[in-house]
């Protein structure tokens, strides 16, 4: 376990519609209880669309007793059906799947031959007659299509007991997205009770205890997918995922977690192999290089997205304030990550490239003094380079791989490069800097749209105080210190929606009423775009839709 003395945990860090009406038949369908016979509790989910097929998803119930995380029930083979239309008149592609105990009853069809840049409908059937919930889906354009535009829901970090997942009802509601891109910290590990406090949980986990085994990590994403919002979302649109840390627990690197004691909780490699199978059982998503999530997908010659894990490879996190952050021998991403990144971007041939980031790359620091007076300063102080990290556990705290990183971009002139990222509970618009002690004055090598959190808590909730009380002054202070960061809201809950066409990439900004309200309506209230050419962040009048 992590020196407390010398760690920040992120909580540390934060303190310094239902469906369309067309939609509606599907997502509003309810489950049958498995009573006598197999049933369909945890909805449908497409993920990772391809030119010609998508990935499909659900969780057969056997038998009343085979829950998740049970290991109880029969084997069963599940039927698949794809359409053209909601009423399955045109089926395009069927399948079987057997599914056991084994994989948790989940079922998964890797269905391919379709067509392009077209949406289909999506079902299973299990013996016996039950079918499950009807799903929505899409493909994505080809490869050498030029595609008008697409246009993405983003969403991070949704903490079951913090509060009630309406930003899923509302980009369910939406008909124009082409998927939804969730940046990781999908499920919480911790306890019931241990975040948020107890006097502040909304709904509690199942299991109440901290999730350290198979069962248990099985058992906690079966929880999630019966959230009635969630199973809208994933019936509507596909979904593409990457985790962060608490798919694992808080602040997991490659060797451990803060969250984490070996003595009373066994080895971490075998909890992150379960919490790994878990994942790959009860997501939309293709395990891809060593089993992980870094992976790419293409829409056209519009844009890649390279999605990344920055937990499996990753350093131990160290204490802020330490200049070991500027250690060459420590790695966010990984040697062999970090060169796929880096040969991907460069042998990208679309207008944009987008990174699925699990934690925030622009720096954000104090102590940004000049760099001709800070280097040599912080090279006898032993302190940051790049000025006072206040979250280690952020690319800030591996400052060597993002200095490998941006001087690739700049280096290739690469441009168009946009990360998309989450984990910080708090809504983002930055330049990247070359060197943001001298920013602006140098360059920014790209550009960072950051998601606030579906419900986990920031700063205000942290605190115990109304919203705009702390925040503002703190968010004040932050945008002083750091120049390229154009705009952070610190208070809202909410989601993104990522438009993107050949001439800008635009982030619009929503925010939700009532994290502890299941009514709770949503709002815009910003919205950042990089134009094309420029690796530079500016503010929108208005949302694209």
């Amino acid at each position: 376990m992590t020196d407390a003395k010398n760690h920040i945990s992120r909580r540390s860090a934060v303190t310094a519609v239902a469906a369309t009406a067309a939609l509606l038949p599907l997502a509003a369908q309810p489950a049958a209880h498995a009573a006598t016979g197999p049933a369909f509790l945890h909805g449908v989910a497409s993920g990772d669309p391809l030119p010609d097929g998508v990935l499909l998803w659900t969780r057969v119930t056997p038998t009343p007793d085979a829950v998740p995380g049970s290991g109880l029930g029969p084997a069963v083979e599940i039927g698949w059906e794809v359409a053209t239309d909601q009423e399955f008149r045109t089926v395009v592609a069927h399948g079987t799947a057997k599914t056991t105990a084994s994989a948790d009853h989940t079922v998964k069809a890797d269905v391919r031959g379709l067509r392009p840049a077209t949406g289909y409908f999506y079902r299973f059937r299990a013996d016996g007659g039950a079918y499950s919930p009807v799903g929505r889906t899409r493909t994505a354009p080809a490869a050498d299509a030029v595609a008008p535009g697409i246009r993405f829901g983003v969403v991070s970090c949704a903490n079951w007991e913090s509060g009630w997942f309406s930003p899923y009802r509302h980009l369910a509601a939406r008909t124009d997205l082409d998927a939804i891109l969730h940046l990781g910290d999908y499920i919480y590990e911790y306890q019931s009770g241990e975040y948020p406090e107890k006097k502040n949980v909304v709904r509690q986990h199942a299991p109440t205890h901290e999730i350290v085994t198979l069962a248990d990590y099985r058992t906690r994403h079966g929880r999630y997918k019966t959230d009635a919002d969630l199973q809208a979302l994933h019936a509507a649109v596909p979904m593409i995922a990457i985790w962060d840390d608490h798919e694992f627990a808080n602040d997991a690197w490659s060797g451990g977690a803060e969250n984490h004691t070996p003595g009373t909780e066994g080895a971490w490699a075998s909890r992150m192999a379960a919490a790994k199978q878990a994942y790959f059982e009860w997501m939309p998503v293709r395990p891809s290089t060593e089993g992980t999530t870094y992976r790419r997908l293409r829409y056209g010659t519009l844009a890649d997205l390279h999605l990344l894990d920055l937990r499996s490879f990753r350093s131990e996190q160290v204490g802020v304030g330490s200049g070991a952050v500027d250690d060459p021998e420590r790695t966010v991403a990984g040697r062999a990550q970090l060169d796929w990144l880096k040969s991907g971007l460069s042998g990208s041939d679309t207008t944009w490239r987008l990174v699925g980031n699990s934690v925030m790359i622009s720096p954000v620091a104090f102590g940004a003094l000049p760099a001709e007076i800070l280097a040599p300063l912080a090279e006898l102080l032993g302190l940051p380079k790049e000025g006072l990290a206040i979250n280690t556990d952020q690319w800030d705290g591996y400052t060597d791989d993002r200095r490998e990183l941006l001087a690739h971009l700049t280096g290739n002139a690469i441009g168009n490069t946009v990360f998309l990222t989450g984990d910080i509970h708090m809504a983002w618009a930055n330049d990247v800097p070359v060197k943001a002690a001298t920013y602006p004055l140098s360059d920014s090598a790209a550009t960072e749209f950051v998601v606030t959190s579906v419900t986990s808590d920031n700063l205000d909730d942290l605190l115990h105080v109304p919203a705009h009380t702390v925040s503002l002054a703190a968010a004040a202070a932050l945008r002083a210190a750091n120049r390229h960061v154009k705009w952070l809201d610190m208070d809202a809950h909410g989601y993104g929606v990522l438009d993107v066409t050949a001439e800008r990439a635009q982030m619009d900004y929503y925010a939700v009423s009532d994290k502890a309200d299941p009514h709770a309506t949503a709002s815009w209230t910003r919205s950042y775009r990089t134009r094309s050419g420029t690796q530079r962040v500016e503010r929108a009048s208005q949302p694209v839709a």
